[in-house]
C-alpha cells in the first residue's frame, strides 16, 4: 500500500529503558515502524521533567524536531560553538549531519517532541567534541 493513516494512540508506547542496546531511557512511540517508512525515521519522544538527550551528532542523518508539548532547553551546534535556546510548544529546530544537538525538559509538566530524520539510515550518535572541523 503506497499510504496509511493511523491515530497516534494506536502506535503502540515502547519503554526504551527496558531496551538494553537504545539509551537513553525514554518513552517512545515508533510512528516510522507502524507507517513503515522508508526515506526516513519518525519517532514521538515522551519527556519526564528533567529527562533529555544528551548532545551528540549524526554522521549521514538530519534531524528535525518540533515540540508537541512541554518546555525543553535545546542545545545546538559544532563543539565549541554550541547555543541555547528554549523552545515550548509549536518550535521548529534542525540539525544538520556533524551538528551537535540535545534537548532537555525543563518544564514541570510532560513533554512530547516529534523528531523526523533522513536518511533512514542507521546512524548511531556521535561525540560532537570528537569529530574534525573541516
Amino acid at each position: 500500500m503506497d499510504y496509511k493513516v493511523v491515530q497516534t494512540d494506536d502506535v503502540p508506547l515502547t519503554d526504551l529503558s527496558d531496551v538494553d542496546e537504545v539509551p537513553p531511557d525514554l518513552r517512545i512511540r515508533a510512528l516510522d515502524e507502524f507507517l513503515e517508512t522508508d526515506a526516513l525515521n519518525l519517532k514521538l519522544w515522551y519527556f519526564e521533567p528533567g529527562e533529555e538527550i544528551q548532545y551528540h551528532a549524526h554522521a549521514e542523518q538530519e534531524e528535525l524536531y518540533y515540540v508537541l508539548e512541554g518546555e525543553f532547553s535545546v542545545k545546538l551546534g559544532r563543539s565549541g560553538e554550541e547555543e541555547y535556546i528554549d523552545a515550548g510548544p509549536g518550535t521548529f529546530w534542525i540539525a544538520k549531519p556533524e551538528i551537535g544537538h540535545g534537548h532537555r525538559n525543563v518544564g514541570d509538566e510532560e513533554g512530547v517532541v516529534l523528531a523526523i530524520g533522513a536518511p533512514a539510515v542507521d546512524d548511531p550518535g556521535l561525540d560532537p567534541h570528537q569529530l574534525d572541523d573541516e
